[in-house]
């Protein structure tokens, strides 16, 4: 049980505007508890929906450049490495069809590492990104010099805030041990 209990319906008008509805695949599900739990401090849901849109906003004004795949890889190898089940399995759910994740590279998010043969280059620049950020809180010179080499300097920047928001994040969904969504995937079993 969580925690922090996420408001319940019946909602006010207020609280029905800041939840918002969401669709995995083409079902309607009923409004994430992550959001719910928000609603119930309305100033810091204000503060955080900024950036939350920015990122899932891709391609719109105002969005960030990186690629929808670059950006889910990020979110759910960072939720892997931080043991949020909650976000990951919502990530996965809403957007790991859409993003071609294929099965062995959604274990590879949680079970793997950059050496997983299930992952292309490109993404084992992303799971190494993670990784060392999750480990020393710093990326090495020769990490650098290879996404420097694939990303311009704003997508870098969209990248490293990007594995710091989803940090934040997970360590909200742990500490308040958020409910799993009833619909979300749970992590791969070893």
């Amino acid at each position: 049980m969580s925690r922090i209990e996420p408001v319940s319906p019946p909602y006010t008008p207020e609280q029905e505007a800041r939840i918002g509805t969401f669709k995995v695949g083409e079902t309607m599900v009923p409004p994430l508890a992550i959001f719910r739990t928000f609603a119930s401090h309305p100033e810091l849901q204000d503060a955080m929906k900024s950036l939350g849109r920015f990122y899932l906003r891709s391609g719109a004004g105002g969005a960030a450049s990186i690629t929808l795949r670059d950006r889910e890889v990020v979110i759910d190898r960072v939720c892997a490495r931080c043991g949020c089940e909650y976000e990951w399995g919502v990530h996965i759910a809403f957007f790991g069809e859409q993003v071609e994740l294929t099965a062995p590279q959604v274990t590879a998010t949680v079970r793997g590492d950059a050496s997983d043969p299930a992952w292309p280059e490109r993404d084992r620049l992303l799971i190494r990104l993670v990784d060392e950020l999750h480990d020393d809180a710093s990326i090495s010179e020769s990490l650098w010099l290879a996404l420097a080499a694939v990303w311009s300097r704003a997508q870098l920047l969209e990248l490293l805030i990007l594995a710091g928001w989803y940090h934040a994040i997970a360590y909200l969904a742990n500490g308040i041990k958020l409910d799993f969504e009833p619909w979300a995937p749970t992590f791969p079993a070893r």
